[in-house]
């Protein structure tokens, strides 16, 4: 039996929970968790709120079955098809997140990978944003190997993001175009290079909570200095689209029991917190999310720049 004092002291020295202790931790009760969390969130983490932005760069017509997303050729989800983004648009765009107190700006595209002449002309604009604007680069462009992802750090990108999605044990259940191992094969080319890496997911695909552990875990493969934390927002014309919403509670005691297994890595908010009250997602800050993805152009977020900002303040960040 264990105690949840002991685990956070465990913590607190420095050592990680075992996979035993790790599973153990949906047994105690929300304001067990929770208070632990925000023990280990206000005394290893840092106190600054990093803020990060995005841009869709190649939207559409995927050929990946990820039953929760709008851009798979296989559902009939509507969404925007466009083959790449406006070079000029890409870095006016970073432009305006950097003047607006942004530290990080990422290239998204859909599909399973980019390649040729798109990876080149993703390069390009990457280059550009970080030589006029000053911004950090970051990219997020499917199961690359060594050779693409060598592009992009040449190119400026420090940080890949590759997301786990959901544990192992659920995920089949949710893509069969690909599996977890290829995306920790894509992880390991990136790390091989020397770049940090960004992986998180998405909660609330009817998976159980000791399945959340088991994400929270193989994220361990990983080795992310961030984890951006997702809550599904059920999208009409994909398979997930009648999915009960999670509620609040599950949700704060979900990035608690992330934040007590990656006590020193910054939880991220990300997609579909819109839905959260204000004091739902103050709570979570102050339990364990220290960084989120912000940005006036993210219809996705809906909420702008600076209500964010004040957001991290009065849960305590500097920003």
């Amino acid at each position: 039996m264990y105690n949840i004092q002991t685990l956070k002291e465990k913590v607190l020295a420095g050592q990680l929970l075992t996979d035993d202790e790790a599973y153990a931790l949906p047994s105690f009760s929300s304001s067990e968790l929770r208070e632990a969390a925000a023990e280990i969130t206000a005394a290893m983490c840092p106190a600054e709120f990093e803020p990060c932005s995005i841009i869709n760069a190649r939207s559409g017509r995927c050929p990946e079955n990820c039953k929760w997303c709008a851009q798979s050729a296989h559902h009939a989800a509507k969404c925007e098809i466009y083959d790449l983004v406006d070079h000029k648009e890409c870095v006016e765009a970073a432009r305006y997140n950097h003047e607006r107190g942004v530290k990080r700006f990422s290239l998204v595209a859909s599909g399973k990978k980019v390649s040729g002449e798109t990876l080149r002309r993703m390069c390009a604009m990457l280059d550009d944003i970080r030589r006029d604007v000053g911004i950090e680069v970051c990219a997020s462009m499917g199961l690359l190997g060594h050779d693409e992802l060598q592009q992009l750090k040449d190119a400026g990108v420090k940080r890949y993001h590759c997301n786990l999605e959901t544990a192992p044990s659920h995920f089949a259940t949710l893509c069969t175009t690909h599996t977890i191992d290829d995306k920790l094969a894509t992880i390991r080319a990136a790390h091989s290079l020397g770049m940090e890496v960004c992986s998180g997911g998405i909660i609330g695909m009817g998976e159980t909570m000791r399945q959340r552990v088991e994400f929270a875990l193989t994220l361990r493969k990983a080795q992310p200095v961030s984890i951006p934390i997702n809550v599904l927002s059920p999208i009409p014309g994909t398979p997930l689209g009648d999915t009960p919403l999670i509620s609040e509670d599950e949700i704060l005691d979900s990035v608690a029991i992330i934040r007590l297994i990656h006590p020193t890595v910054q939880i991220r908010f990300a997609g579909g917190r819109a839905r959260m009250s204000k004091e739902a997602q103050l709570q979570a800050m102050r339990i364990a999310v220290n960084s989120g993805i912000v940005g006036d152009l993210l219809t996705t977020i809906g909420s702008t720049i600076a209500e964010d900002k004040e957001l991290a303040r009065e849960a305590g960040y500097k920003f």
